[in-house]
């Protein structure tokens, strides 16, 4: 039910996408940059869920961070992106959302002194649009502060191209090409 796309660049980045096959909605987005010397990165979620650690691995059954943490998480919908911050109990007359213009960034912050988060568009970022705080709006329900940033126009029609050039590609074969063992 899922289609990825791999993309890689001549600066040497690797970004890797998954897309719902019945919407066509972005599921998750990566990127891998080299590192220094000249091996692969580790892979940085900027859309989707954080890749959890392999189970019984070492590091995991030492340190853990509290399951209590507030945990942000980007999931976009077609026609805005949109974080999820969830395990905050706190009312939402306690949250402020403000658009920095000079850090081109956003600030979540508490009346309580009790979460404080700065975050950027990167997708804004690689089309150099300015932010507009109009399009910033936000709810809170069930411990999970929901913020909603509606896409400009410029990034509605560049996704729509992409939808469309990427319904011409044809998909690579999963294993079941002409491999024959002798």
């Amino acid at each position: 039910g899922k289609r990825k796309i791999h993309y890689l660049f001549e600066d040497g980045k690797e970004m890797a996408e998954e897309y719902d096959m019945k919407t066509g909605q972005l599921v998750s987005r990566r990127w891998r940059e080299k590192n220094t010397l000249g091996g692969s990165g580790k892979w940085q979620v900027e859309v989707g869920e954080p890749t959890s650690p392999l189970l019984g691995a070492l590091e995991s059954e030492l340190i853990k961070e509290s399951s209590s943490n507030p945990v942000f998480v980007r999931k976009d919908t077609l026609s805005s992106f949109q974080w999820r911050i969830r395990n905050l109990p706190y009312p939402k007359e306690v949250y402020s959302i403000s658009v920095e213009k000079e850090q081109r960034c956003c600030v979540i912050r508490t009346t309580n002194k009790k979460y404080y988060k700065k975050f950027s568009i990167p997708d804004l970022d690689r089309y150099e649009l300015p932010l507009d705080a109009a399009a910033l709006s936000f709810t809170h329900a069930n411990n999970t502060l929901i913020i909603t940033y509606q896409k400009p126009k410029e990034i509605l029609a560049a996704e729509e191209q992409l939808q469309k050039e990427l319904k011409k590609v044809k998909p690579a074969n999963s294993g079941d090409g002409d491999c024959k063992t002798q």
